[in-house]
């Protein structure tokens, strides 16, 4: 083996050391993903949500967590302030629900502009868990109204 071949696996030994044996999450951005109100959002994000670590993306303003993915996050969605959606609160900030693919539940940040998608699979984590520890992320986004009428 040449020197030039073992600097190379050296080198590819220390990379996957230093991303962990889980490989790149790949997601689609949202449309407004490059906005700055995202990067305030992201930068703020916790590492570990309910035992499950951060996972590496291939997006801007975007996130995962757990292996396997239990977790996913977009921000730069248009604002929604009408829907028939239902509503929740956790930690003072109201989500839209969807439902329609349980057991992964889809959340949409309601009012802020942007909005931020919050995907749950409810089998592995409880989503009330998920959303309360990312408020303090989301939460940097003032909304400009709120649900009218709250489900829990």
């Amino acid at each position: 083996m040449r020197k030039s071949q073992l600097k190379l696996g050296s080198l590819a030994i220390s990379l996957a050391l230093l991303t962990g044996c889980a490989p790149t999450v790949a997601l689609e951005p949202a449309a407004d993903a490059n906005n700055p109100d995202c990067a305030e959002i992201i930068v703020r994000l916790p590492d570990e949500i309910a035992g499950e670590a951060r996972r590496s993306v291939n997006a801007q303003s975007t996130a995962a967590w757990g292996d396997p993915v239990s977790v996913l996050l977009r921000c730069g969605l248009e604002p929604v302030e009408v829907s028939t959606l239902p509503c929740v609160s956790a930690s003072e900030i109201d989500w839209l629900v969807d439902d329609s693919n349980a057991p992964s539940y889809r959340f949409i940040s309601f009012a802020t502009a942007p909005a931020t998608e919050v995907i749950i699979d409810s089998s592995r984590l409880a989503g009330v868990t998920v959303l309360e520890q990312l408020a303090g992320s989301v939460g940097v986004l003032e909304p400009t109204k709120r649900c009218t009428e709250i489900t829990n």
